[in-house]
């Protein structure tokens, strides 16, 4: 199953005419370039569940970089241009251990 398509399915579970209102997954583009991923736990089963940072790479210097953390009850990634589907595959991995 593609990134994407897990992605779906936890947002799908975390639906319950409620937290879709206030909550939720958001994707953006950055100007380095790069990507940013930040997921809403906030009344999901994840909130409060320790993540380990992760950081590699420098995004001045280096294309394949990505930064992983949780902030303010969110699941925040950046990484590079190419690596969105590492990022997603980050926060899943997490969520479905």
């Amino acid at each position: 199953m593609s990134e994407l398509q897990r992605l779906q399915n936890w947002y799908r579970r975390q639906c319950n005419e409620d937290w879709e209102h206030s909550f939720g997954v958001k994707i953006d583009t950055l100007d380095n370039p790069g990507w940013m991923v930040k997921i809403d736990l906030t009344k999901t089963a994840l909130e409060g569940k320790s993540f380990e940072p992760l950081s590699r790479g420098d995004s001045d210097a280096d294309p394949d970089w990505i930064v992983c953390k949780l902030e303010a009850k969110q699941f925040v990634g950046y990484g590079g241009a190419d690596n969105l589907g590492e990022l997603l595959r980050t926060f899943l991995n997490w969520a479905e251990s």
